[in-house]
């Protein structure tokens, strides 16, 4: 990660001088989205600066209302665990008042936890306001380390982007020790290179009205609007842009065309200078290069360039190992599960197609005659083949799955992590003959992986060339050889890459599936209730269809004396 460079005589910060307003960093869990929202945890840590002051605070609401499954499945609290380790909200909030007092309040997600879930449930208790507003920590690291790859800086991506540590995702303690984790190894050092010393300056400057330098929209999508100064094209887009008639997009215009007009983002040029040689020292004096911060778009020497990507890649060949490995763990219960349903999933598929095209039938008939009405037993007939298909190769594509023993399982991620870095696509994002094979070459290894073929992937590894010119694909050369430019744009690539596999593997992870497989891993006989549970919704499914089908039936005998199909 981005860190200032080592000093032996260790100064004073700035900010440990002038920063010394008090304040509350908290986060929330809930019931959701659906309004009313119901806090179900609440934490807080009271700050100093930039340091924590004294013991968090932490505590669970009982509120005895239902917990929707989407919202226990991400921070695991039920109706019952509240219920028997809950508090009354009046007790927990007269608590929180006594720790917080009149305190500026900060949250990463301020607009929600502060506007939509504290506020309003203050408001419903006939509570008092505890604290007042204070910025978004969120706003303040999009900002901070623009230009990012990944607009949306979820918590949890960042954390595992600079490999913070793990301090319980997702429950409201462990987000307020992640941002704080952010604060101290990411963001207080890029705000006091900005001369962010005080609460105010902070404050103001996460409140601002900005834009990401890295345009996410339309025909210049990834630029930096700061190269619109030698791009007549680019000025021209965001002149239209700035006289559009949608109001957030006229918006952004005005203020990329204001920044350019008053020179800003020249600074901006200058602190991506400044960290860039400062991941060059990391670099040379033994810091992983894994950990390097998004940081792009500048021209340090072709060497350090090639190290970042290098770097890159390695991060980017492990993350997609430890999807593959997540996928297959959903992927088994799927398996297992469809195994054991898969007669009552065609019978409810069979039914609801069945319905929806006697429903058609009766609609076209009455609408537009019998011979209209007529085709669609044709259409009924190829969509049901089509749905009998999909069924069919879903069970081709499960039998052909290998279950590997611990030594085998060994040897794939070996041979899968090396291909991978080897044979990555984006080695030629700008040659789409090149990259075609590349992707097929790709995807033909990550088939292999899924299946456990290790025999494959010791024959691409052996000979790639070889296994290239087998399938009539055309020739690439595997030295890798390219520019400044090149390797620029494949370090950008790579990240965004890095971020989106990261968030991937979060919902995965987020997944019934996933809760399902990590349920069997305690419990092996769960998934005979899962199995069960689900085999009698199935069945009251297919007895509902059966009746509706029936009606729909009786319905068209009634019009025609016969029945469609």
């Amino acid at each position: 990660m981005i860190q200032a460079p080592a000093s032996s005589s260790a100064p004073t910060r700035i900010s440990d001088m002038k920063l010394n307003t008090p304040w509350i960093l908290l986060d929330t869990e809930t019931t959701g989205l659906s309004k009313p929202i119901f806090a179900v945890e609440l934490a807080a840590q009271k700050m100093r600066g930039w340091e924590k002051d004294g013991a968090p605070f932490r505590r669970l609401l009982n509120h005895g209302c239902k917990i929707p499954d989407e919202a226990s499945r991400v921070h695991g609290y039920t109706r019952e665990i509240l219920e028997r380790d809950g508090s009354p909200p009046a007790e927990v909030y007269e608590e929180f008042a006594g720790y917080a007092g009149n305190l500026p309040v900060v949250a990463y997600h301020l607009e929600y936890d502060w506007d939509q879930v504290l506020v309003p449930e203050w408001r419903r208790l006939g509570i008092s306001q505890i604290g007042v507003r204070g910025f978004c920590a969120l706003k303040l690291a999009q900002r901070l380390i623009d230009p990012v790859p990944a607009g949306n800086c979820k918590l949890q991506t960042l954390r595992q982007y600079y490999r913070l540590p793990e301090s319980g995702a997702h429950t409201a303690l462990g987000d307020v020790l992640t941002v704080i984790d952010l604060m101290k190894e990411v963001l207080r050092p890029l705000a006091e290179k900005r001369g962010l010393d005080t609460w105010e300056k902070i404050k103001d400057f996460a409140g601002d009205e900005w834009f990401s330098s890295r345009l996410s929209f339309g025909k210049f999508k990834g630029r930096l609007y700061q190269e619109a100064r030698g791009d007549a094209e680019l000025m021209a887009w965001l002149e239209w842009l700035a006289e559009s008639t949608n109001e957030r997009s006229s918006g952004m215009g005005r203020w990329y065309l204001t920044q350019l007009e008053n020179g800003n983002g020249l600074e901006d040029a200058a602190m991506l200078d400044l960290q860039i040689q400062e991941l060059a020292e990391g670099l040379a004096g033994g810091v992983p290069a894994s950990a390097a911060g998004l940081v792009v778009f500048q021209q340090p020497e072709i060497e350090l360039y090639q190290r970042l990507v290098e770097a890159a890649r390695v991060r980017l060949a492990e993350l997609e190992l430890e999807y593959g490995v997540e996928k297959s763990k959903v992927d088994s219960i799927r398996a297992r599960l469809f195994t054991a349903l898969r007669a009552y999933y065609q019978e409810r598929d069979r039914l609801r197609l069945l319905v929806q095209y006697r429903k058609a039938f009766i609609d076209r008939l009455l609408a537009e005659g019998e011979e209209s009405a007529e085709k669609t037993a044709g259409e009924y007939q190829r969509d049901a083949a089509e749905k009998e298909q999909e069924y069919d190769s879903t069970a081709s594509a499960l039998e052909g799955k290998r279950e590997l023993n611990e030594e085998e399982t060994a040897r794939l991620k070996q041979l899968w992590k090396k291909l991978v870095r080897m044979f990555h696509p984006d080695l030629y994002e700008h040659d789409p003959e090149k990259r075609k094979t590349y992707e097929r070459l790709t995807q033909a290894i990550n088939e292999a992986r899924d299946r456990g073929d290790i025999e494959l992937l010791e024959l691409i590894a052996k000979d790639p060339q070889a296994f290239i010119l087998k399938q009539g694909w055309a020739s690439v050369s595997l030295d890798g050889a390219r520019g400044l430019m090149e390797l620029r744009s494949l370090y950008e690539h790579l990240q965004v890459r890095i971020l989106e596999l990261i968030e991937t593997l979060d919902e995965v992870r987020a997944s019934a599936d996933y809760a399902i497989f990590r349920a069997v891993e305690e419990d092996a006989a769960v998934i005979e209730r899962i199995a069960a549970e689900q085999r009698a919704e199935l069945e009251r499914e297919i007895e509902e269809l059966q009746a509706e089908g029936e009606r729909k039936a009786a319905e068209a005998r009634e019009l025609t004396g016969e029945v469609p199909f």
